[in-house]
């Protein structure tokens, strides 16, 4: 009996995860890799919304939340969670700002109404791009904004313009509200007359989400997630290839969280609701987390564990990754100390400048102050050998390390234990002040 004993602690001490609910019997390079496989694979076309490949990729991952008897979300019938949208493009614009003629060379418009007339300007909040301003971080939150605004933008930025233009023809939420773009050098107008036209479809969405219902704390939630999207298929590059697989982005973050659903069901030992979602449309404006945000009480979720692209090594090498926005709350402290004694560690997110923390699914809920971070293993310096495959057809399975994604799901579950089983709770991400 003692040796017995003494040959069980030694056991459990080599291993950190040994000892741990037998988790590499469900967390392991091979299940991965069948996961990761199918989800990157050929057949699936990359997973672009508003494609034949998405279904299909939608389908194989509520399977696999059936397989791991996870039940429904809320009042949905099945695991999918519909979602409308609205392809709306400018079918014509005529006016005149001041004197300056205005038309769809120089106007913009990010609306779901069939026609828009604006003959006031103080129907709309003003805002002005200058010269060598960061345009970018002024006006993409604005597509967000749920409110009527005018931007003014200097003429200096025609190039990033034009761009915004082809993005207002996108998918977009119905709304009331609407946001205009305007190429100009006048700061200050003082009047408008404006006439819009828009070409309106709908076009379905969906989310799959899967939930393990908690004991003592059912109203208490915490998230999984990951998106599962991609950029589909496009002109073949130098190998002939058109297919953009997304094997690291982000079907790696999916797979994790379809392991990560199967081993919590598995061990049952959740006092507070799980919640399983796979994302849609995260490349076309991150619609699929936005949607969902929307479904839940912020105050009811104690924490999000967003996971994107960790199919290759981080900065640190192998058994390693970062949170975004690590300071912005007590989430990252938690799970570092759930890993005392293992050979993985989480770090801070190492690219502060990238503003990581708002650019991923996590986003949405963060801002409504729930400590909802993602967990990547991603080189974002912007150097040429940072990431050679991100958004390239190149995103194949076998440029990802199967061994160290088995060692990442493992290390996301253990980390998060105290927090399911409601012995730790994160501090809330504190909220802009009100202007």
């Amino acid at each position: 009996m003692k040796k017995t004993v003494l040959l069980a602690i030694a056991i459990c001490t080599s291993s950190f995860y040994s000892c741990t609910e037998n988790i590499d019997q469900i967390i392991n390079a091979k299940e991965v890799e069948r996961i990761e496989r199918i989800l990157s694979s050929d057949e699936m076309e990359g997973r672009k919304t508003f494609t034949p490949g998405i279904d299909k990729a939608a389908d194989f991952i509520a399977a696999n939340f059936e397989e791991s008897n996870l039940e429904f979300f809320g009042d949905n019938d099945s695991f999918f969670q519909h979602i409308t949208m609205v392809k709306s493009s400018a079918g014509e614009a005529m006016g005149k700002l001041d004197k300056e003629v205005l038309n769809l060379t120089n106007v913009a418009v990010n609306s779901t109404e069939k026609e828009l007339h604006v003959d006031s300007l103080s129907d709309y909040e003003i805002v002005t791009v200058k010269k060598g301003a960061n345009f970018f971080q002024i006006v993409y939150p604005l597509f967000r904004a749920q409110k009527n605004v005018l931007v003014l933008i200097d003429k200096s930025h025609e190039n990033n313009f034009k761009r915004i233009s082809r993005f207002t023809g996108g998918a977009k939420f119905p709304s009331t509200f609407s946001q205009l773009f305007i190429l100009t050098n006048n700061t200050k107008p003082s009047s408008i007359q404006l006439h819009v036209t828009n070409k309106i479809t709908e076009q379905k969405l969906k989310n799959v989400v899967g939930v393990i219902p908690g004991k003592s704390k059912k109203d208490e939630y915490v998230v999984f997630g990951a998106h599962y999207d991609h950029l589909g298929i496009g002109k073949p590059d130098a190998n002939k290839d058109s297919i953009y697989n997304g094997a690291n982005d982000d079907a790696a973050g999916t797979t994790a969280v379809m392991m990560l659903a199967k081993y919590f069901n598995k061990i049952k030992d959740n006092e507070r609701t799980l919640i399983f979602v796979a994302f849609t449309a995260e490349e076309i404006g991150g619609f699929g987390s936005r949607y969902f945000s929307q479904q839940l009480n912020p105050d009811q979720v104690m924490a999000m564990f967003n996971i994107e692209m960790i199919g290759t090594d981080s900065k640190w090498g192998t058994n390693s990754a970062y949170i975004t926005g690590f300071e912005r709350s007590s989430m990252g402290e938690i799970l570092q100390k759930n890993l005392e004694g293992s050979k993985f560690r989480f770090e801070p997110d190492p690219y502060p400048k990238q503003n990581l923390f708002y650019r991923s699914d996590n986003a949405t809920l963060a801002e409504l102050g729930v400590p909802a971070h993602t967990i990547s293993t991603s080189k974002m310096d912007e150097k040429p050998n940072d990431e050679p495959n991100y958004h390239k057809q190149s995103d194949e399975i076998e440029k990802l390390d199967m061994n160290n994604m088995a060692e990442i799901i493992k290390a996301i579950a253990i980390s998060s234990k105290t927090i399911i089983s409601g012995k730790d709770t994160p501090t809330r991400v504190a909220l802009p002040k009100k202007q």
